[in-house]
């Protein structure tokens, strides 16, 4: 009798880093209290997508795909806490899309009175982060989760691309910045986007301790990213605690 293959296989360290996706939060997601919470700062109009428009935009992202595993590349709090069951993850490293901190949050790290911004892919360079393997038995069920998380509104388009792993290339879904969407904001010198970021905090937590999470698991990836680096120095002494140097 044989043992299933352990997830962590090609990142040991990281089995300590990444929540345990059965107990997430995340699958648990009350869309009805959020909804509660946009009326009460004001939010008339509708702010997310149905369940039915959900499920829809989810069945057609997987249309004329095969059945088989999925992989999801993860460059934000993914890396963290998937909040999916995956039967193995990689380092990956991605061409063409690069990490901004673009998407306002006025909910999950941040306020009305007070956004934040979370990481997105856009357009141009690189990005390094992991890739998740979903089995092909649990895809359905997993990417419902999936979706609640991050298509209940506009921000992102759900699109295949490939990826490099230590392993081999791999095609995974990547969750990519909507243009179109209204939370997009573009143009943000490094000393605004920090000063959003040290500041903010919403129903996930202060939105520098994103900022924090991403940096500790750059570390345990021994990625280096200059770019990253100096905005987290930077919102880190604006929050009043500096990172040691």
């Amino acid at each position: 009798m044989t043992s299933d293959p352990d997830p962590f296989v090609h990142l040991p360290h990281l089995r300590d880093a990444i929540a345990d996706p059965a107990t997430s939060s995340y699958r648990s997601l009350d869309l009805t209290a959020m909804d509660n919470r946009m009326r009460r700062a004001g939010q008339t109009k509708p702010w997310r997508r149905t369940e039915a428009e959900r499920e829809t935009l989810r069945q057609a992202t997987f249309a004329d795909r095969p059945e088989t595993d999925l992989w999801i590349f993860a460059y934000g709090s993914l890396m963290w806490d998937p909040a999916v069951h995956f039967r193995e993850v990689r380092k990956a490293h991605l061409s063409g899309y690069h990490r901004s901190f673009c998407l306002r949050s006025r909910m999950g790290r941040g306020s009305f009175e007070q956004p934040g911004l979370m990481a997105a892919l856009d357009i141009g360079g690189a990005c390094h982060g992991l890739v998740f393997c979903i089995d092909r038995a649990d895809v359905e069920a997993e990417t419902r989760f999936l979706w609640a998380r991050e298509m209940a509104m506009n921000a992102y388009d759900a699109v295949f691309m490939p990826l490099d792993t230590p392993q081999g290339p791999v095609e995974a879904l990547a969750f990519v910045i909507n243009h179109d969407c209204e939370n997009y904001m573009a143009g943000l010198s490094l000393d605004e986007t920090a000063r959003m970021i040290a500041r903010a905090e919403g129903l996930f937590g202060r939105n520098l301790a994103y900022l924090d999470n991403l940096a500790d698991h750059f570390a345990m990836l021994d990625v280096d990213d200059p770019d990253f680096a100096a905005l987290h120095a930077r919102a880190r002494a604006l929050a009043g605690d500096p990172v040691e140097t």
